[in-house]
């Protein structure tokens, strides 16, 4: 699914300097911001959907297939 980082050290550094001495409910704020921001510079629907659902699917797997999904 990915085409991969350019550079890929240099974008973990930035991504850990980012949450650099925030608190947990900063650190979700900026998190949400940076994927806003993501998510308008890829701008393709189909795409973000693939991502989402990528995502989501990583998510369950990793708490099981048989846990409640959140916010349902």
């Amino acid at each position: 699914m990915s085409k991969g980082i350019e550079r890929p050290d240099e974008v973990y550094e930035a991504l850990i300097e980012l949450h650099r001495d925030l608190d947990d409910a900063s650190s979700r704020r900026i998190d949400a911001r940076l994927i806003l921001l993501l998510a308008a510079e890829i701008g393709n629907a189909d795409t973000l959907k693939r991502l989402i659902a990528a995502a989501r699917e990583e998510a369950d797997a990793g708490r099981g297939a048989s846990s409640p999904t959140h916010g349902r």
